[in-house]
């Protein structure tokens, strides 16, 4: 259901912080223009955790209304208290996002069993929208093992059809393609082309929001097995990856898109403005690729 090439949205605020929907039209249009498959709204790249709920669904329903279900849009409903989960993901069904991405929540450090019940919680509140599971421990301190993702797919198989894998863990990811019937899409950018090539069905990209035509063409070659194809364009896209996370991501796309014109650099504290020293590097690997 969810798979190719997406891309995990920035969020564009204003001088004032405040979200900035004209440019948010922008750099959709230019995702679909570009031949992304899918958008993430309101995930961890898209700041989701300074916002409001009702901030977040402002953005997932100006989302959902300008892609006008030319691609699926993916709300990320993720955070840290089930009770929140559940109602944003409630919230995202009713504004016709395609389906949602949850990740594990941060800071709690849940057992397994607590991290079966959180997202129980959701499939029995919400059981017609699809989840995508996200297991990201580099940022929630928390991993989600196997039989735990085993056992919520064989409760749940309508609702847990998806899963971004931003483990770096290729052994989980390999018993996960192997027991699931779970579409296994790879979270982190630089092993798009290795995840493939295990069965994995595409990507959940950062960099895809400054060069979304290069990630789907990586996508594209490496999941029609043209791997010489795939091995090329990764190494062409691979200073711009090493570029979007030269410090704290999304701070180095917001910039490569305010290089672009898309939007302004802004992101919320705590998250402090690209340094100088980076910028150029930034803007380098934009203009060495293409785009600038």
């Amino acid at each position: 259901m969810f798979e190719g090439a997406i891309t995990a949205l920035i969020t564009p605020f204003n001088d004032d912080l405040s979200v900035d929907f004209e440019a948010l039209d922008r750099l959709i249009e230019r995702q679909i223009e570009q031949g992304i498959q899918g958008i993430v709204p309101c995930g961890s790249t898209g700041e989701a955790i300074t916002m409001t709920l009702d901030e977040r669904c402002a953005v997932i329903e100006r989302t959902v209304k300008t892609v006008h279900k030319r691609i699926p849009v993916i709300a990320g409903t993720g955070g840290s208290a089930t009770a929140e989960v559940v109602e944003a993901t409630k919230r995202a069904l009713q504004l016709g996002a395609d389906g949602a991405l949850i990740n594990t929540p941060a800071y709690n450090k849940p057992q397994q069993q607590g991290l079966y019940l959180h997202y129980a919680a959701v499939a029995k509140a919400v059981p017609e929208l699809p989840v995508m599971l996200y297991n990201i421990p580099g940022r929630t301190a928390v991993l989600m093992e196997t039989p735990t993702i085993e056992r919520l797919c064989s409760d749940f198989p309508k609702v847990f059809v998806a899963y971004k894998d931003a483990t770096a863990n290729l052994k989980q990811t390999e018993e996960l393609i192997r027991k699931t019937s779970m579409t296994i899409l790879s979270g982190d950018d630089g092993l798009t082309l290795p995840m493939i090539s295990i069965g994995a069905k595409g990507i959940v990209s950062v960099a895809g929001n400054v060069i979304p035509k290069q990630v789907r063409e990586l996508s594209d070659h490496a999941r029609a097995g043209r791997m010489a194809e795939a091995a090329a364009q990764n190494h062409r896209n691979t200073p711009v990856v090493d570029a979007c996370f030269i410090e704290s991501n999304p701070v180095p796309a917001k910039w490569g898109a305010h290089l672009m014109g898309l939007c302004k650099p802004h992101a919320r504290l705590p998250l402090a403005p690209l340094a100088e020293k980076n910028r150029e590097v930034v803007r380098k690997a934009l203009a060495d690729i293409g785009v600038l």
